[in-house]
C-alpha cells in the first residue's frame, strides 16, 4: 500500500506525548480535568489493537467520562455501547465489552483511533485542533501495512482523514453509507457518529450501523 500522499507528521515521534502541548486549550482542560479527576487517565488516548488489521475506524475525539476517563477509545461512554456491540456481532471483536479498558475485549482485523487525541471541552474540538492532531492520524494510516478500509464515524472524522490526504471535500462529500476512493486503493466508508444524540433521534438506528458494517465486510471480502 502507498500512502505518498499522505501529510507527514511534522512533530517528533508518531504520537502524541502524555504531556502533549501542542493544543493550549485541550493541553489547559487536560490539566483541569487532572486536578479534579487524579484518577483517570487524562492524556491523548492511544489507538486501540494492533497494526496490521485491515479496518482503521476514526471517531472523532476522547470523550469527558469516556475515553478520557478509560484511556481507551469509545470506551466507557455512551458511543461505544453501539459500537462494540456491533464490532462483537459482525466478529471484529471478541469477549465481553464492560465500559473499562481492562475489561478483556480484543479486536480482530480492526483498530480504532481517534481524529484528535485529547478530550475536547464539549466533545468540540477547534479546526485549528483537528489540523494539529491530522500529523498523527497520517502516520496511524501510513503504519498499517494491510489498510483496505477506513470507517469514518461522523462528517469530522470524515473531513480529517480527506485532509490528511490533500483530498477536495467537495469531490467526496460526507455522506452515511457512503464509500470513497482514497490514494493507495483504500475505501473510506462513512457513518453517523454512533452518539447518544444521534441514536435517540434516530439519526443512525441499529439497522443503519449494521449496513454500514456490512458494506465494509463486502470490501474486505472482495
Amino acid at each position: 500500500m502507498t500512502t505518498k500522499n499522505l501529510s507527514k507528521p511534522d512533530r517528533a515521534g508518531r504520537q502524541p506525548p502524555a504531556d502533549c502541548g501542542f493544543c493550549p486549550r485541550l493541553s489547559d482542560f487536560r490539566n483541569q480535568n487532572q486536578l479534579a479527576h487524579p484518577g483517570w487517565f487524562n492524556a491523548p488516548v492511544p489507538s486501540f489493537a494492533g497494526r496490521e488489521e485491515k479496518l482503521l475506524i476514526v471517531g472523532l475525539a476522547p470523550g469527558l467520562q469516556g475515553a478520557n476517563r478509560t484511556g481507551r477509545p469509545f470506551t466507557g461512554d455512551y458511543a461505544g455501547d453501539l459500537l462494540y456491540a456491533t464490532l462483537l456481532k459482525f466478529g471484529f471483536a471478541t469477549g465481553q465489552y464492560d465500559k473499562r479498558a481492562d475489561d478483556g475485549l480484543q479486536l480482530h482485523g480492526c483498530r480504532i483511533t481517534n481524529a484528535v487525541r485529547c478530550v475536547p471541552p464539549q466533545n468540540k474540538p477547534l479546526t485549528a485542533e483537528i489540523k494539529a492532531c491530522r500529523p498523527f492520524l497520517g502516520a496511524e494510516i501510513e503504519r498499517m501495512d494491510d489498510l483496505k478500509v477506513i470507517l469514518a464515524l461522523g462528517r469530522i472524522a470524515h473531513e480529517s482523514l480527506l485532509g490528511a490526504y490533500g483530498l477536495v471535500r467537495a469531490r467526496h462529500p460526507f455522506a452515511h453509507g457512503a464509500a470513497h476512493s482514497l490514494p493507495g486503493g483504500l475505501t473510506l466508508c462513512d457513518s453517523y457518529h454512533c452518539s447518544r444524540y444521534n441514536t435517540n433521534t434516530g439519526r443512525l438506528t441499529t439497522a443503519m450501523f449494521d449496513d454500514v458494517f456490512m458494506s465494509i465486510q463486502t470490501i474486505l471480502d472482495s
